[in-house]
């Protein structure tokens, strides 16, 4: 049997009190579709959580972006300089295009709301809101100063947001990642794979298949060769992956191919895995004369690993979950995200978010009750001295 501090029930009585108000919340921000590729589309969705935040004591700005929406960064009014601070890191973006409510509306039914972008990470955002607003209202000032950066771009690489990413993490005591929680069990993620995308380019020599086809070199059959290699380096113990997931080339079947290519996609679990792998897939050489090979990619995450900081964050997390009922296990993501970039610079914890299922498929949803534990288990890390 568990028994809260004075704090913990607080903070749990009083986000059950605000439960129809955060779920209200919710659904608007999911009835803003918001994908990544549409970079305008994201302006509601920063403009709903600025004016939250800003009743709350807190100043929004907007980084512009070039080929994104932007990016949000939201820090306290009023800062004392020097002191330590944490980042509360989010998306805004999906995976669903424009008009994807008409066939997948938001729906909320016995305990569970349904909807395009409501687990991956919609209630991840309002959670930071609302456990913001439970620290505000409950006059609990956190020592450690909360900074909140939601971007606009993840779930296509954060090629613009990275550097904001980085810039902040290198100055802040650790990174809350509001990511959804890994499998219906809600486990946090304190490992994740590193992910790199390479483009590999075959350049053969045409000639006619029926007469003359010594003259030329076969781009596709080189191609072949390239994606054996690349199927070799596959290793399920270490946790690499190598994955062709397209191939394209030739011009007419009576043609050798002057040319072929592929992406490919890398996982692995440890950064020195992924320099070894990096390094000889652009090291690889053609096997058939006549051909080159032009190689452009790399690893553009590195793992998050279970280094010691990030371990010593996640105890603090499970003693915390403790004192208001939750039972937490930690986990390992298959997939990337900021977190990835975080945990170079600072301690980090990922997997904060919504607990359901459903990330990028048309059944996603979250339980709203226990994602309202997890909104409680924010604002007590929150609470908590610099790990």
């Amino acid at each position: 049997m568990f028994k809260m501090s004075n704090n913990s029930k607080r903070i749990v009585d009083y986000l059950h009190e605000e439960k129809p108000d955060m779920v209200e919340f919710l659904r608007r921000l999911v009835v803003i579709e918001s994908p990544s590729l549409e970079p305008t589309a994201q302006k509601q969705v920063f403009s709903l959580i600025a004016d939250k935040l800003s009743n709350l004591g807190y100043e929004a700005r907007l980084l512009s972006g070039e080929r994104s929406g932007g990016h949000l960064y939201v820090r306290p009014r009023q800062r004392v300089r020097g002191k330590a601070a944490q980042l509360l890191l989010g998306h805004c973006d999906t995976v669903w295009p424009l008009g994807t409510l008409t066939k997948m509306p938001l729906e909320i039914t016995n305990g569970v709301m349904k909807g395009p972008g409501v687990y991956d990470m919609k209630a991840g955002l309002a959670q930071i809101v609302f456990a913001l607003q439970a620290l505000n209202d409950l006059q609990l000032q956190p020592t450690v100063t909360p900074l909140v950066l939601i971007t606009s771009d993840e779930e296509v690489g954060s090629f613009e947001s990275r550097r904001h990413i980085e810039r902040i993490a290198r100055n802040v005591n650790r990174a809350l990642v509001l990511e959804p929680s890994l499998g219906l069990s809600g486990k946090l993620k304190t490992a994740r794979k590193g992910v790199g995308r390479f483009e590999i380019l075959v350049n053969g020599k045409p000639a006619h298949a029926g007469l003359e086809p010594e003259e030329g070199a076969s781009a596709i059959l080189e191609l072949s060769h390239v994606i054996q290699k690349l199927f070799a380096l596959n290793n399920p113990e270490r946790g690499i992956t190598v994955i062709v997931g397209t191939i394209n080339g030739g011009l007419r079947s009576n043609v050798i191919a002057p040319e072929s290519r592929a992406s490919v996609d890398v996982r692995v679990l440890t950064t020195e895995d992924g320099k070894w792998i990096e390094e000889i897939i652009r090291d690889l050489k053609p096997s058939t004369p006549g051909v080159t090979l032009e190689i452009a990619g790399a690893i553009n995450r590195y793992p998050m690993e279970r280094t010691a900081r990030n371990q010593a964050l996640w105890n603090v997390a499970r003693k915390l979950g403790s004192q208001i009922g939750l039972e937490l296990e930690q986990g390992t993501s298959g997939g990337a995200s900021d977190g990835n970039f975080t945990s170079h610079f600072t301690a980090t914890l990922d997997g904060l978010g919504a607990v359901g299922n459903g990330a990028h498929a048309y059944h996603e949803f979250v339980d709203v009750e226990k994602t309202l534990e997890r909104c409680a288990l924010l604002a007590l890390l929150m609470l908590e001295p610099p790990v």
